[in-house]
């Protein structure tokens, strides 16, 4: 499944919750604002959580390529010297 989507749904879907929960606060106000807050940065923490994630995972696989491009140049470039030995 595509990253974005799901980063995109998980937003539409805090934006829903928060939005519900302020027309069917049973609470005041100011109580109903702090809890909307402390969800608010709830939900910040693991959404920065799995970006981090994300990247790092980003990160490993990018480096897995890397190794696997510089192993496959190599065995090219000893290829080439083979073949320009025996010509």
């Amino acid at each position: 499944m595509n990253t974005g989507k799901v980063v995109l749904g998980v937003i539409a879907g805090l934006a829903t919750g928060a939005l519900v929960g302020i027309l069917f606060a049973p609470a005041e106000g100011s109580r109903t604002r702090r809890k909307i807050k402390k969800q608010g940065e709830n939900y910040l923490n693991e959404l920065k959580d799995k970006y981090s994630e994300y990247t790092e995972s980003l990160s490993d696989n990018l480096d897995r390529v890397k190794g696997k491009m510089s192993a496959f140049a190599d065995k090219g470039k000893d290829a080439m010297n083979k073949a320009a030995k025996e010509v």
